[in-house]
């Protein structure tokens, strides 16, 4: 097996609306495609970051939410390289929301910090 690099991540979405705003507008992640599935009632949003790893956004009727954060089994958060954290977390700031104390990891010396999606998933920036 050669794995070459992460492809995509799939997000389902409970408002989305207002997760296609956060992760278009906020987040600034271009539209690859946007698809309605009228059998499943469920919206599929195609995005894509500067290197090239898409995120898939999903709206599926009557999805269960999140157990818990964000020790649930399964994916624990998502982590977004930024060359000038300062900058981000404003930028984040200004458009109302909340973003935790940037703190240094004691393994790498690289300065992080954390928020979250509309839905509660968390979500990292970490300083490359």
């Amino acid at each position: 097996m050669d794995l070459h690099r992460l492809h995509h991540i799939a997000l389902i979405c409970s408002d989305y609306p207002r997760a296609r705003h956060f992760y278009t507008q906020v987040l600034g992640l271009r539209v690859v495609a946007e698809t309605y599935r009228a059998e499943r009632d469920s919206w599929k949003l195609d995005l894509v970051l500067g290197d090239g790893t898409q995120l898939e956004l999903f709206s599926f009727p009557g999805a269960p939410p999140r157990p818990s954060r964000p020790e649930a089994q399964g994916l624990r958060h998502l982590a977004f390289a930024v060359s000038d954290l300062a900058a981000a977390v404003e930028h984040l700031q200004g458009q109302g929301v909340a973003v935790e104390t940037i703190r240094t990891d004691e393994l790498t010396g690289k300065r992080f910090t954390f928020f979250a999606d509309p839905d509660g998933l968390p979500l990292e920036l970490y300083e490359a």
